[in-house]
């Protein structure tokens, strides 16, 4: 990016909470201009190597954002590249990440500001605008359809994620995956909790190749979604059943 660089950040678990055995480390980078092809191919290229459980390494999830896409903050936010581990097979086939829109920046953002930890460049606050309260309420309701689709292949994530949903629209701040969990806990009913108690302590301890669903409790998961998604439609903000 050399030049065309303004600032790099931390964001997500690196800062908000700490690092879990299964936490990517997330890290946002700010650009003057959008990236070119043979830019794109090279940090697809650059990352590969040095991400996730293939080389024993802790998986990065990379996203680039062109900094007049996030100042002055428009809805949604284009993201100008994204690299993540979920996506390995797509680069490995060739697939080089294209600007698209990203609502999710406005949570990134938001942590970074909060977080407060540059790798490169000035403070965040310097390079980003605070992040508009229904911006961060549109991104986290915008997220809901595709948690939906992943419920089945990544349980642990998709509770923990509609906990920090429900914690965000219903108080204004972005938080870690354990205290929106403890938030929820503690206004579900006693039948609600325990698949997210759950997926709390595993997120705490263990890693995904460890991670195992009694019968007893991938029966309750569904129902708990519904349950949590019926609180936040009682706050006026989502209106789509499962």
């Amino acid at each position: 990016m050399g030049a065309d660089l303004v600032g790099t950040y931390l964001h997500g678990s690196a800062v908000l909470g700490g690092l879990r055995p299964a936490s990517d480390v997330d890290v946002l980078a700010v650009t003057r201009r959008s990236l070119g092809a043979d830019q794109r191919r090279a940090l697809v290229a650059g990352l590969l190597p040095i991400s996730g459980a293939a080389v024993a390494a802790r998986p990065v999830e990379v996203t680039v954002v062109v900094q007049q896409e996030v100042r002055p903050w428009r809805y949604p936010p284009v993201g100008d590249f994204l690299y993540g581990e979920w996506l390995r097979a797509d680069y490995e086939a060739g697939v080089v990440p294209a600007p698209e829109p990203m609502p999710g920046l406005a949570l990134a953002v938001a942590v970074a500001l909060a977080g407060d930890r540059s790798l490169a460049g000035p403070r965040p606050e310097r390079v980003f605008d605070p992040v508009p309260p229904d911006y961060l309420a549109q991104a986290s309701l915008d997220g809901i359809p595709g948690l939906l689709a992943d419920l089945r292949d990544d349980t642990r994530n998709v509770l923990l994620t509609f906990a920090r949903i429900w914690t965000t629209l219903a108080t204004g701040r972005v938080v870690d995956k354990q205290a929106g969990a403890e938030w929820a806990l503690a206004r579900l009913a006693p039948e609600h909790r325990p698949v997210l108690e759950f997926a709390r302590d595993m997120y705490l301890t263990t890693a995904y190749a460890d991670e195992r669903w009694s019968p007893e409790l991938a029966a309750q998961v569904v129902p708990h979604v519904d349950e949590v998604l019926t609180q936040i439609r009682q706050l006026g903000r989502y209106a789509t059943s499962m």
